[in-house]
């Protein structure tokens, strides 16, 4: 399976791919390479004005409303003011209400929440995120039914985003960009419950509905990068294989732009088994090539996405600016020139 666990939160898809992961969990064995100055830059590549500070910023203020669970006040707060954040950096705002029934049967209130920068563009980009966080800590040994922080999984994405957006107000791109948080990705089947076959459809509800459901009639966009769990002190970004299956140029395109800015270390190429996760809904249900930059280890077994992952330890203490810094330098790069 793409995760480790019993129900891990991305399923692997089909058999196919679940062999495939298997050869990979037991057949290779990957050490990432010595840590490069991050300041470094292919001379022919100039690094965009990007504030880490600022994305940690945006971090720490979503992780102050409280788990972001739906049906929750701290949701509903917090959907209020990425809204307003948006907008304030000159977006178009867009809130998408929907509505979802969980793996429980829980009917959860979603809004997925979309900013424009230059909406009249037919040539666009799709930056995405999830917002919400997990409902329980299933990974973890204590206060396992309790929902958790979301440092990393979900706000990190999102702080990152928010200071593109920043950045984007300030000075536009020549292309459109829609920025989309996601709602309910993170509300699947917990640890303790059996997996089923179609159970990576408990996740990633907003993105399905979004899918299904676009912002605008006939929305398209010429690819699209997902951002999940993005700011992690020592984190290394391979090459995720459901990104290689559907959107193998963006994958080229992030990853060599990266290398160009210095930051092969960070971006490196080994692929990873495919993962459930918000691109392969916006891939596979909105015909959007995306590329999921996404924390997850290959170099650890067994392999997965970090000690801290559905437990409470993922928590400001785990976020490191550096990491943030990387990742949107690399991201608003290839939106400036893509």
């Amino acid at each position: 399976m793409a995760a480790p666990g019993r129900a891990a939160k991305r399923l692997a898809l089909g058999l196919g791919v679940l062999a495939s992961s298997l050869w990979m969990a037991c057949g290779t064995e990957t050490t990432p390479p010595a840590r490069q100055d991050m300041s470094s830059q292919a001379k022919n590549v100039v690094a965009p004005a990007f504030s880490a500070d600022s994305a940690y910023a945006y971090v720490e203020r979503q992780v102050a409303f409280g788990p972001r669970v739906p049906n929750t006040d701290g949701h509903a707060q917090c959907a209020d003011w990425l809204a307003q954040e948006l907008e304030r950096h000159g977006a178009e705002v867009t809130v998408q209400e929907g509505r979802a029934r969980a793996f429980d049967g829980t009917i959860l209130d979603m809004k997925n929440i979309i900013g424009t920068f230059h909406p009249e563009s037919r040539d666009r980009i799709l930056l995405f995120a999830h917002w919400d966080t997990r409902p329980f800590a299933d990974k973890d040994t204590a206060r396992t039914r309790e929902p958790i922080d979301g440092a990393n999984d979900g706000a990190s994405g999102v702080g990152v985003l928010l200071e593109v957006a920043r950045q984007l107000g300030l000075e536009a791109a020549d292309v459109g960009v829609d920025i989309v948080f996601f709602d309910a990705e993170d509300y699947g089947k917990p640890e303790w419950l059996p997996a089923t076959e179609n159970g990576y459809k408990d996740w990633c509800l907003g993105s399905q509905y979004w899918a299904q459901n676009p912002h605008r009639i006939g929305y398209r966009a010429r690819f699209g990068i997902l951002l999940d769990m993005v700011g992690a002190k020592d984190a290394v970004f391979h090459q995720e294989g459901t990104s290689l299956r559907f959107a193998p140029h963006v994958v080229r395109k992030v990853w060599k732009r990266a290398a160009d800015l210095g930051f092969g270390d960070r971006f490196d190429p080994a692929p990873t088994p495919p993962t459930i996760d918000d691109n392969y809904f916006v891939s596979d249900l909105a015909g959007i090539p995306s590329a999921n930059i996404v924390d997850y280890r290959i170099q650890v077994r067994p392999m997965g996405y970090g000690p801290f992952h559905h437990t409470h330890a993922d928590n400001m203490s785990v976020i490191d600016k550096e990491t943030l810094g990387v990742v949107g330098t690399t991201v608003l790069s290839v939106v400036r020139t893509p």
